[in-house]
């Protein structure tokens, strides 16, 4: 039987960039957005026991870029219920690399949610962090974690403010490598009515897509994923996928 596994690529990659101009697709999947966010979707899912709370398009795509990447170094800003730390921890296992490991941090990191955390069977491949993701300690700790690591891949999922976010992608992204991955969640709360998050302190006009805009404008060396918003339509991180040009 013929190999037909680079047409089925091409195919594929066709249907994605269709989608761009799709209105019908695209409007879709903003109102499902939209609708699951008021309803707390995300919140409804685990990764090998834990709470992860994010969207399943969004750690199919995760799994996809640290699959193709490699990292030997995670760094996720935001624990929360430890999920995602844990879903990172997995794939890394998966891949092998003796010392790659994902490195989490969080300003407020709830004892319970430490203890299961460093109870599960992967804690080997988790290293936690305790303070603001913006502190200038933190940042040295971090810094001092990524030295000598060939790949660094972040994930920023904590304040939502733009300066808190663009203070992040200031402190973290040169910590990547060219062809690597910044990865910036709730940019979606700039596509959400006004004052949908009324008890937080973003809002439209101030949250992690004017962080990443205003990053990107004064950051040519890095680029926005089209591919991958293209491809995922319901996402919480649109327009969040960054990649450093080669």
């Amino acid at each position: 039987m013929t190999d037909d596994h680079e047409d089925f690529l091409q195919e594929r990659a066709r249907r994605i960039a269709s989608y761009a101009t799709d209105e019908t697709i695209k409007s879709a999947s903003d109102g499902f957005l939209q609708e699951s966010l008021r309803r707390r979707y995300s919140y409804n899912f685990d990764w090998l026991g834990l709470p992860i709370i994010q969207y399943p398009q969004d750690m199919a795509a995760l799994q996809e870029i640290i699959w193709r990447r490699r990292p030997d170094l995670i760094v996720e800003t935001g624990v929360a219920r430890g999920g995602s730390l844990i879903f990172y921890a997995s794939l890394l296992e998966l891949l092998g690399e003796e010392g790659s490991a994902v490195l989490g941090i969080d300003v407020d990191l709830r004892a319970h949610n430490r203890r299961r955390i460093l109870q599960h069977p992967l804690a080997h491949r988790v290293k936690l962090l305790d303070g603001s993701s913006i502190d200038a300690k933190t940042i040295a700790q971090v810094a001092e974690h990524s030295t000598g690591k060939r790949s660094v891949m972040v994930i920023l999922d904590s304040n939502h403010t733009g300066d808190h976010v663009r203070a992040e992608l200031e402190a973290y992204t040169p910590l990547v490598q060219p062809g690597g991955y910044c990865v910036v969640f709730d940019t979606v709360i700039e596509l959400m009515p006004a004052g949908f998050y009324a008890d937080r302190p973003w809002d439209r006009g101030d949250n992690p897509m004017t962080a990443v805009e205003a990053f990107l404008a004064a950051h040519p060396e890095w680029a926005v994923d089209r591919d991958m918003d293209n491809k995922l339509l319901v996402t919480a991180a649109r327009s969040g996928y960054l990649r450093r040009r080669d």
